[in-house]
């Protein structure tokens, strides 16, 4: 039994000594090849190890990717894509499951039927018009299958209407249920959102030349042909304008600007004021900027139109004189001119409410009466119901002046003038011819002449007593007395022709005589 063992050992070992040589192991290898390989391992037919890996099957999946790594099969695998990692039946089998070898130069190693393959196994599937083209019409004869392209530009360039200025990414506006059909929308792909008529514009009316990058997005770039203004309002036509009409403005002259329209204004067209550049030359919103050649006043009442004028027509006048002066217009002042008084212009001088900032030419009294005419006059005429109370006057009238006509005492307007002393008019009544001097009141009174009262005790410093009382005065007011003159009050200042004494005992004759008699002598030392 045991010389059994050693006999088979040593046979064993013999064999393998034998097959180690080179010459045993190709003899060793043809008689346990299953026949010939393709053509194109044909390299590799003596060489088993290059796709077979001794003792261990699973290994020979690594060889073969290790070989054809160029076609990235293995990457392919490892990460689910492409044919050979989406195809399930191919997951965790091995190479040789599908791709036999060994059966002849001449043998098909890859077994593709076009008709029944799969391509949504690959990373192009198959939809909509691609599942009706051929597979010619993708796949080339001079490439090989998973060399073909998968961009849409590279099989569609020569369809491309776009010239390729649109880019290479087809897919992001088309689809592959035709070319018309596109996912591209412009107002969420682009900066520009297209409403109103450019809705139906077509691209090219936009986009001419298939020229895209850069397009410019004002308005004027594309409708300066149709700028009825020509210009002078600028570039910013969206300001006024709409997409869905040139004709339809939806410029708020009251709401987008300071200045609003109304009266004749709306119906005005803009190029009446805005004569210049809309933007560049800005107006002035004062009513005078436009109508000063309409200025009837001539600048004279200022610039603030709107005071009295309003925007419908100006012969609508607002101005109130009552409500916005401080002068209402009555009587006479009504149907005044403005430029009556408004002589300069408002702006700069408005006339005072007083009545002799404007008569003061008219004033008869020569401001004798005071500046303030409305004391006594009032706006329906100077002599329409004067008022004036001489009694507050400083010669007020009484008794019989009081049915006096003011013209008899008052010669002019200028009352001023007028003398109040009872002289100055009654200097011809005067009976005493100016003996008793010219202050005709201390006497009289204007009840009438006759009615007199005078204490020459009392309103003088000359008492009349004896042979004094009881005299006329002319007995000792015999001329005229000269303004301020005063009788002199000693007793030679009269009786002076009386003295038979002829000045011997000197000019003080109370020393002995007495107002009762001459002739009673009372001797005072």
């Amino acid at each position: 039994m045991v010389l059994t063992n050693v006999k088979l050992a040593a046979s064993f070992f013999l064999l393998a000594f034998f097959l180690s040589t080179p010459c045993a192991a190709g003899i060793f290898d043809d008689l346990l090849m299953p026949g010939p390989v393709i053509q194109a391992h044909a390299k590799f037919e003596r060489k088993c190890e290059s796709c077979h890996a001794k003792l261990d099957r699973n290994e020979q999946n690594k060889l073969c990717t290790d070989c054809h790594d160029h076609t990235d099969i293995a990457k392919d695998v490892a990460a689910g894509q492409g044919f050979h990692g989406k195809n399930p039946a191919v997951k965790g089998e091995r190479c040789s499951h599908c791709h036999s070898d060994h059966e002849g130069r001449e043998a098909q190693v890859v077994l593709f039927n076009p008709e029944a393959f799969r391509h949504d196994f690959t990373d192009f599937e198959l939809v909509d018009k691609h599942q009706d083209v051929e597979c010619a019409g993708c796949h080339r004869k001079e490439k090989k299958y998973a060399d073909t392209p998968k961009l849409c530009i590279d099989c569609h360039k020569d369809d491309d209407p776009h010239l390729g200025r649109l880019g290479e990414k087809c897919q992001d506006c088309h689809k592959e249920s035709g070319w018309e059909k596109n996912a591209f929308d412009h107002d969420r792909d682009t900066k520009y959102k297209l409403d109103g008529k450019h809705v139906e514009v077509g691209c090219k009316l936009c986009h001419a030349g298939e020229r895209y990058k850069k397009t410019p997005k004002i308005c004027v770039a594309c409708h300066l042909i149709n700028d009825g203004h020509r210009g002078r309002y600028g570039k910013e036509c969206e300001k006024c304008h709409t997409t869905e009409d040139w004709k339809k403005s939806k410029f708020d002259h009251s709401k987008d600007t300071k200045f609003k329209l109304s009266g004749r204004h709306k119906e005005t067209a803009c190029d009446t004021c805005h004569k210049g550049h809309l933007f560049d030359d800005k107006l002035e919103v004062a009513c005078v900027s436009c109508h000063k050649l309409d200025d009837e006043h001539k600048g004279k009442n200022g610039r603030a139109c709107q005071k009295c004028h309003d925007s419908r027509k100006w012969g609508n006048v607002r101005f109130s004189h009552g409500k916005d002066t401080k002068f209402a217009l009555k009587g006479r002042h009504k149907g005044l001119a403005c430029e009556t008084c408004h002589k300069e212009s408002t702006a700069t001088a408005n006339p005072k409410p007083d009545c002799i900032e404007c008569h003061r030419d008219d004033d008869v009294h020569k401001e004798q009466e005071g500046l303030q005419c409305e004391k006594c006059h009032n706006e329906s005429g100077w002599g329409e119901r004067v008022f004036f109370d001489h009694d507050l006057s400083r010669f007020p009238l009484i008794g019989q002046h009081s049915a006096v006509t003011c013209e008899e005492c008052h010669l002019s307007s200028a009352y001023q003038d007028t003398e109040v002393r009872c002289y100055a008019c009654h200097g011809e009544e005067d009976a005493h011819e100016e003996a008793l001097g010219r202050d005709c009141h201390d006497c009289h009174n204007p009840n009438g002449w006759d009615f007199w009262s005078f204490k020459h005790d009392e309103q003088t410093d000359f008492s009349l007593e004896g042979k004094h009382d009881g005299l006329i005065c002319s007995a000792c007011h015999t001329g005229p007395l000269k303004e301020g003159e005063k009788l002199g009050k000693t007793c030679i200042a009269c009786h002076y022709l009386d003295d038979r004494h002829r000045g011997e005992f000197g000019r003080r004759c109370e020393r002995c005589h007495v107002s009762s008699s001459f002739t009673e002598v009372t001797y005072l030392r």
